[in-house]
């Protein structure tokens, strides 16, 4: 046996190719199913099963579209309401992939119909290896959160949940190895993002709080204290997944000419600067906003999080950045977004005039502010109340476009985590007019920080 992991940076999370040598088992495909297709190819083996261990909830799968493009049976939890035939599977079932032989174990809790896959070799040299594909159930040093089905429904999938991974660790075993799909960064997880790489059920039988902790109600209080925001696409997958999406849309359109990206930029239309915030804050189109591509898996959460859903949208930048933005949007259903291609923005619409605004650091800022000044955190809710610099107001920067009203009309200076929340904070309240200055810094380098639930 032999588990192929691919990585899904951009979102936190990970699709899994598992194989006897010859033919192969793929869980939880990302929709861009041409990267599951080439580590087949490259491991020489046939695809003849597509699972899913929920109906997803962060991203639009690449299940139904890759399991008719290859002739596989496509494995979905029979009490899905999927609008779309798939090969249903329940509780106890065992079937074969050539030489591994696989268990659905139902494991509810992050959703009401979730289930695991226990694969097992039945002969040759590894005959008895173990591995358990958990999906978003028990995760690298936690599980996936109980909040998003409704919020009704919460607390009562956190017993679930509970349930789920006990009964899953002692069907499985504590030398079966464990690959979640969730935990890697993904809203999904109910924890912070894990560094473990690998790990085993009886790892998590020494380390997951979700196993060391002998009382369930104990763990369901924390596991409910922690509930805080997730994006707001979520909303939307979940639809799409149910209605069996098809295949994703890569290719990179012709560039919009310069007249008609004037055209939107006055009309009010989302153009969206690929390039990093200092080259951003220095000159850019003015009605233009700033994400930042390719830092980690902040691109497409914050896009798809901050913007309205189902408006316009371009895409300004270079055409690595351009093409690699149209692949990771598409991951959460934001289809064939228009594109502008070219690091000069001036070029791109001679006829916008150029604008920006400052950046600097902690020292800069504690020179520069004035007395009247407004100091913004566009951290999460949580993050603020467990430490923030003295003074601040707090916006998360996923309300900021609703409560930009809420904030004095002077010069404020905006901060986050590493900068990359501000950079695009900063961006929408110069776009709407604002004077603003980005503190382009680490928020652990911050000066007089305080602790406090105190908010905007």
């Amino acid at each position: 046996m032999d588990v192929v992991v691919i990585e899904t940076t951009q979102l936190g999370d990970r699709s899994y190719l598992v194989h006897d040598g010859q033919v192969g088992l793929v869980i939880d495909p990302q929709r861009d199913t041409d990267r599951i297709e080439a580590a087949a190819r490259d491991a020489g083996v046939t695809i003849t099963h597509v699972a899913e261990t929920h109906i997803h909830n962060d991203y639009v799968t690449g299940g139904l579209h890759l399991a008719r493009a290859l002739g596989a049976r496509y494995l979905v939890n029979a009490a899905d309401a999927v609008a779309f035939e798939r090969e249903p599977v329940r509780d106890g079932q065992l079937f074969r992939v050539g030489r591994l032989s696989v268990k659905v174990l139902a494991t509810p809790g992050h959703t009401h119909t979730h289930v695991a896959y226990v694969v097992e070799e039945t002969d040759g040299p590894d005959a008895g290896r173990r591995a358990v594909f958990s999906g978003g159930s028990l995760l690298y040093g936690s599980v996936g959160r109980t909040d998003l089905v409704t919020a009704a429904d919460t607390a009562g999938l956190a017993h679930e949940q509970y349930a789920s991974v006990h009964r899953l660790a002692a069907d499985a075993g504590p030398d079966a190895e464990l690959y979640p799909t969730h935990g890697f960064g993904s809203f999904c997880s109910s924890g912070p993002p894990s560094r473990a790489r690998a790990s085993t059920i009886g790892e998590q039988l020494a380390s997951n709080h979700a196993l060391t902790d002998p009382d369930e109600e104990h763990f369901v209080a924390g596991l409910l204290a922690a509930v805080a925001a997730y994006p707001s696409y979520y909303a939307h997958m979940r639809p799409l997944n149910e209605a069996g999406p098809g295949p994703a849309s890569v290719a990179v359109p012709d560039s919009v000419d310069p007249g008609e990206l004037r055209n939107r930029l006055e009309a009010g239309e989302w153009v969206v600067d690929l390039r990093n915030r200092v080259a951003f804050a220095a000159s850019h189109l003015r009605g233009s906003a700033s994400f930042e591509y390719g830092s980690g898996s902040s691109f497409t959460s914050y896009l798809g999080w901050v913007l309205p859903w189902g408006q316009p949208l371009t895409l300004a930048g270079s055409r690595e950045d351009v093409e690699q933005a149209i692949r990771d949007l598409a991951r959460i259903g934001i289809e064939s977004p228009d594109v502008a291609v070219g690091d000069e923005p001036g070029a791109l619409a001679p006829d916008v005039p150029l604008t920006g605004y400052p950046r600097t650091d902690w020292p800069g800022f504690m020179q520069d502010r004035g007395e009247e000044d407004t100091l913004l955190d566009v951290r999460r809710a949580e993050e603020f109340a467990a430490s923030h610099v003295a003074g601040a107001v707090s916006v998360p920067l996923h309300q900021l476009l609703a409560r930009m009203a809420e904030l004095p009309d002077r010069r404020t200076w905006v901060y986050c985590s590493s900068g990359y929340r501000a950079g695009v904070a900063a961006s929408l309240l110069h776009r709407e007019g604002r004077e603003v200055v980005l503190i382009d810094a680490r928020f652990r380098d911050a000066p007089g920080t305080v602790s406090s639930r105190s908010a905007l």
